[in-house]
C-alpha cells in the first residue's frame, strides 16, 4: 500500500493529512512548522510516505531542504495549479488544504516547482534588499519634492543624488518651519543612500567572484545587475535541454489562444520573475541606444524596431538576449562578437 502526504505551512503550524492509495484519509493533524516536529509525526504513523508536496512559498523552501535531508521523499509544488481545485471548497482551511494537496499528490496531478540553491536564494535575498533600499530612498526624494512644492519651492535644474541634499537645504533656508521638517527626511534618505552602498558594493563583490556572471558580462548590454538576475532566476543551466526554452520560462513569449476556429496569439505571457523581465528590458534598451559597437544582436534589434516598434522590438530583443546568455553560460565559454546563437 502507497501513502501520499499533504503539508499545507503557514509560519506557526503545518496542517499534515495522510492518504492511501485510494484515496481514504489514514491521518490528519497539524504540528509546528518545524521539520523535527514534522518527521515526529510522520514517523509515528510507522508507514513509508511515497510522496509529500508542500505549496511553494517563504518557509516551504527552507522546510523543503530539511526534510529531503531527513530522509522524506517532497517536493514543493506550483500553487496556481493547485488553485484549480481548492477554490471550489466551500470552506477554506487549512485542513482542507493539506487535504487537497496530499489528494494531488495520489493522482500525481501537480507541477514540481525548482528549489533554488543556498547561493543563488542568498544572492536573491541581496538583490531584493538592495531594491528596498533604493526604493524607500525614491520615496522620500518624491516626498520632498511633494512637501516643496505645496508651498511654492521648487527644485529644479540638474539635480543628482549627490546635490540633492545640498539643493534642498539652499531652497528651505528662508522657512524654518518648513526647513525642520524636511531635514529628518534628508537624514533617513542620508542614511538609506549609505546602507543601500553598503549592499552595492557586496552584490558587486558577489558578482566580481562569479566566473558565470563574468562571463555573461562580456555580451553587449549586460551589467552585473542583469548577469545576477538571469544566475539566480535560472539556478541551473542544466534545467533547460534547449537555450530558446529560458525565453517562455520568463514569461517573454506571447500568449496563445486556440480553440474551435479561434486562433489567435496575444502579448507576452509574463508568467514567472517580473524583475527579470524589467531587468532585461532596461538591458536591452541600453544595447539599442546606448552601445558604441554592432552586432548581430543589435542589428536584429534595430531592424525589429522598423518592423514593429521601440517598445516590441525592445522586449523582443530582452528574449534573445536571456536565451544568448544562457547559451554562453551552459556552453562555458565567453560572448564572441558575430557568432551569436540564434533564436
Amino acid at each position: 500500500m502507497k501513502y501520499f502526504a499533504g503539508l499545507d505551512v503557514s509560519l506557526n503550524e503545518t496542517a499534515i493529512c495522510v492518504v492511501d492509495e485510494e484515496g481514504i484519509i489514514l491521518k490528519e493533524g497539524s504540528v509546528p512548522s518545524e521539520p523535527d516536529a514534522i518527521m515526529t509525526w510522520i514517523r509515528r504513523l510507522d508507514v513509508v510516505i511515497s510522496r509529500a508536496g508542500l505549496e511553494i512559498g517563504g518557509l516551504s523552501r527552507w522546510l523543503y531542504g530539511e526534510l529531503r535531508a531527513a530522509g522524506l521523499h517532497a517536493f514543493c509544488i506550483d500553487p496556481r495549479k493547485l488553485r484549480g481545485i481548492t477554490k471550489t471548497m466551500p470552506v477554506k482551511s487549512d485542513r482542507n488544504d493539506a487535504r487537497a494537496i496530499a489528494q494531488v499528490m495520489r493522482v500525481g496531478w501537480y507541477s514540481i516547482v525548482h528549489v533554488k540553491s543556498h547561493r543563488s536564494q542568498e544572492m536573491r535575498m541581496l538583490l531584493t534588499n538592495r531594491r528596498t533600499l533604493l526604493t524607500k530612498q525614491i520615496d522620500i526624494e518624491n516626498e520632498i519634492r511633494g512637501t516643496l512644492r505645496v508651498f511654492g519651492v521648487k527644485l529644479s535644474g540638474r539635480i543628482t543624488q549627490a546635490n540633492f541634499e545640498r539643493l534642498a537645504l539652499e531652497l528651505v533656508e528662508p522657512h524654518p518651519t518648513l526647513a525642520a521638517m524636511i531635514r529628518p527626511m534628508l537624514i533617513a534618505r542620508a542614511a538609506l543612500r549609505d546602507q543601500y552602498a553598503v549592499l552595492h558594493k557586496m552584490l558587486l563583490r558577489m558578482v566580481r567572484d562569479d566566473e558565470a556572471c563574468r562571463r555573461l558580462m562580456t555580451i553587449p548590454g549586460v551589467g552585473a545587475l542583469t548577469a545576477v538576475m538571469l544566475t539566480t532566476t535560472i539556478d541551473d543551466p542544466d534545467r533547460f535541454q534547449r537555450s530558446r526554452d529560458v525565453g517562455a520560462h520568463l514569461g517573454m513569449t506571447p500568449r496563445k489562444y486556440a480553440s474551435g476556429e479561434i486562433d489567435r496569439n496575444g502579448g507576452i505571457s509574463k508568467c514567472g520573475d517580473a524583475s527579470i523581465r524589467a531587468t532585461l528590458y532596461q538591458a536591452s534598451l541600453a544595447l539599442l541606444c546606448r552601445s558604441q559597437r554592432w552586432s548581430k544582436l543589435r542589428t536584429w534589434g534595430m531592424a525589429a524596431v522598423k518592423r514593429r516598434g521601440v517598445r516590441r522590438a525592445i522586449v523582443a530583443v530582452g528574449r534573445k538576449m536571456a536565451v544568448l546568455m544562457h547559451w554562453v553560460w551552459a556552453d562555458g565559454t565567453s560572448f564572441r562578437w558575430g557568432n551569436e546563437v540564434t533564436a
